[in-house]
């Protein structure tokens, strides 16, 4: 067969063996979704998601990318995220990579393959942060598994930072995030355990009382509280500015 005629052979055929176990199959599934999870994966061939996660159609929302990167510019990725978050209510966020991704070989390469390379530059922005721990591990494959490793605990890192799981976070149920690699060679996934606290690490940075916060620490470290005398007031600031006020229209000056 030639093209996609297999294809379509492969989906009557399956059709027929979902109808023949479950005949309401295919009638459940059309009245709408509500997936537990949502995948977030590299769009390698050989790491489909409903796969090696054992999880069939309804299950799971998926969004696939080169080198399973979560880019806060992305905004195919953020639209999946919101619509899995807010609409769905996914209950686990998952990023998984996996050994062998060619897409953080070629970021940890010397060399230009195109368009690909502005993609490329978020992974070697991992290299960089990480890059002591890189440049210990002196055999070449053990560092590229370790690259993949450290992408997936910082793209957690960066779904932690956009402000769609920031609000989430201050629901009743808040999605829960993980870092997973699968082996293509043992067919394993393997948990990271991309702890709350690896998460929450630069919350004074990324969360959203972090202007509030950079203007204390300013103004400690300056002892110059006019540097940021004139700079806008946050909503919070205003509101404890306005509390801390004599209220009524009788209300006396205090005595000199």
């Amino acid at each position: 067969m030639n093209g996609i005629e297999s294809i379509l052979e492969n989906n009557r055929k399956w059709v027929k063996e979902q109808r023949a176990a479950d005949p309401d199959f295919f009638n459940r599934l059309a009245d709408g979704q509500q997936p537990k999870y949502l995948f977030i994966g590299c769009s390698d061939s050989r790491v489909p998601a409903s796969a090696i996660t054992g999880t069939g159609p309804g299950e799971m929302f998926v969004h696939r990318n080169i080198a399973n990167m979560v880019v806060h510019t992305d905004f195919n990725m953020l639209s999946v995220l919101q619509y899995a978050v807010e609409v769905l209510g996914v209950q686990d966020i998952i990023v998984c990579g996996h050994y062998g991704c060619g897409g953080v070989a070629a970021a940890a390469s010397n060399k230009q393959y195109g368009l690909i390379d502005g993609w490329l530059t978020n992974i070697r922005d991992v290299i960089r942060v990480h890059e002591m721990e890189f440049l210990r591990i002196s055999d070449e494959d053990s560092r590229l598994r370790r690259l993949v490793e450290l992408n997936v605990i910082e793209q957690v890192r960066n779904l932690a930072k956009t402000s769609i799981i920031q609000n989430a976070r201050k629901g009743a149920k808040p999605p829960r995030l993980h870092g997973l690699v699968y082996d293509i060679k043992e067919g394993l996934l393997t948990d990271l355990k991309v702890e709350d606290d690896m998460i929450s690490e630069f919350n004074h940075i990324y969360g959203t009382s972090a202007q509030k916060h950079a203007a204390k620490v300013l103004e400690k470290e300056t002892d110059k509280p006019k540097l940021t005398a004139d700079k806008p007031k946050l909503t919070d600031e205003k509101s404890e500015k306005k509390s801390s006020e004599p209220s009524g229209k009788n209300s006396k000056p205090a005595a000199k």
